[in-house]
């Protein structure tokens, strides 16, 4: 009897552990595919993300990549594990193929924040247009419509600089047309690229009034170069993405306007959210746009977060 019963509570916690598999197994795998780091903003995308994966308690994985043909080659991993949903940041030209491609095999592809141009892709962003039209028209006030202006371009991040800088641009000739541009000098995302790019364009133009920067960390590397250069002459800096410290540094400069024209990379977490939707069946809007928030030194102690990674 002792034998029997023994065999039955064995049967019973293998057909419980069975059961533990089979539910596990049931959930749909959601990929997130994300950049390796390159700077705050980037690091930011990858924990919120897993955070959300986390407390949806969802069957996930998390590749990072250093270019695009590592993220095909972790895409057509989670296409052969069979994921449902694939989150993806691509931060390269050249994901059109791969993308398309698992399109076509019925994955969801959610595009967080740069644009994929590829039928059937849904889509989360800030909206980078209207994030240059703000710098515009804060930099217009700041110089009461007249002053000379360079631009901080990343052309390595595709469509996001491309908007963001188009924005800017169409903007500030309408609204303030004796206001120059007298210089588009290329960097990163990066405070060590916005401060060798940025003392170089110094000892060029003996004369600027403001920067459009289109990236806190490369603020942050910029004001650098002008504090050690101990120019006076700009007045604004703006910037893009929500940093933390960026934000910390605003209400210490007097003679400066520091702004940052943001939408922060918590936002991707919505991004999981359609992921798991949409494995799910449920209906989901095609594009979400998050709106631009500015932040400078009078406001800056509203969005201060201590937890914050970014």
């Amino acid at each position: 009897m002792k034998k029997l019963l023994s065999l039955a509570l064995c049967l019973m916690m293998v057909l419980g552990m069975a059961g533990v598999v089979s539910a596990e197994a049931d959930k749909p795998l959601i990929g997130i595919l994300a950049p390796a780091v390159t700077h705050g903003w980037v690091a930011g995308v990858s924990y919120y993300a897993e955070e959300m994966a986390k407390e949806l308690n969802l069957n996930y994985k998390i590749y990072t990549s250093n270019n695009a043909d590592e993220m095909t080659t972790q895409l057509d991993d989670l296409m052969m594990l069979g994921a449902k949903s694939i989150v993806m940041f691509p931060q390269w030209e050249g994901m059109e193929v791969p993308v398309s491609a698992a399109v076509a095999e019925g994955v969801n592809i959610v595009n967080f924040d740069i644009a994929i141009d590829v039928d059937g892709v849904y889509r989360l962003a800030g909206d980078n247009y209207d994030m240059g039209v703000q710098g515009a028209h804060y930099i217009a006030e700041k110089l009461d419509g007249k002053g000379l202006i360079v631009i901080l371009d990343v052309p390595t991040s595709g469509s996001v600089a491309e908007l963001r800088k188009a924005g800017f641009v169409d903007t500030i000739f309408e609204i303030a047309p004796d206001i120059e541009i007298i210089g588009t000098y290329a960097t990163k995302f990066t405070r060590e690229d916005g401060l060798k790019d940025m003392a170089d364009i110094l000892v060029k133009n003996p004369q600027i009034d403001a920067v459009y920067s289109l990236d806190d960390e490369t603020s942050i590397g910029a004001l650098q170069a002008i504090v050690e250069a101990g120019r006076t002459d700009i007045k604004v800096i703006t910037g893009g993405g929500g940093c933390q410290e960026y934000f910390g540094m605003m209400p210490e400069y007097a003679d400066i306007w520091l702004q940052s024209a943001t939408y922060h990379p918590s936002m991707v977490k919505e991004c999981v959210q359609m992921a798991l939707d949409l494995a799910m069946g449920q209906a989901v809007e095609k594009v979400i746009i998050i709106p631009t928030t500015i932040v400078d030194r009078e406001n800056c102690a509203d969005f201060l977060d201590e937890h914050s990674p970014y």
